[in-house]
């Protein structure tokens, strides 16, 4: 499946705004990512294995929060960082 990748994220990626990864859940598709890709996982997810508050994931245009979501070799995981200041 593809997965998008948020610009702050692309130093991890090789600078690459889609990548593939597989996995039956969003769970497993963010161990393969951090397989391809070390140390982005723990960019998407905290330390109580949730997403964090500042990312969001979208699978097929629907924003999800569940990592045991079931996902499919056909779905787009977009994932988008939320950018702050003031």
């Amino acid at each position: 499946m593809q997965v998008r990748i948020p610009t702050p994220l692309h130093s991890y990626t090789g600078n690459r705004n889609v990548v593939d990864c597989s996995g039956s859940t969003l769970e497993l598709v963010t161990q393969d990512l951090e397989r391809h890709f070390p140390g982005i996982r723990f960019r998407i997810i905290d330390e109580q294995d949730q997403i964090r508050p500042h990312i969001k994931v979208f699978l097929n245009g629907s924003q999800v929060r569940d990592l045991a979501t079931a996902v499919s070799s056909n779905d787009e995981v977009a994932i988008i960082h939320a950018f702050s200041g003031g």
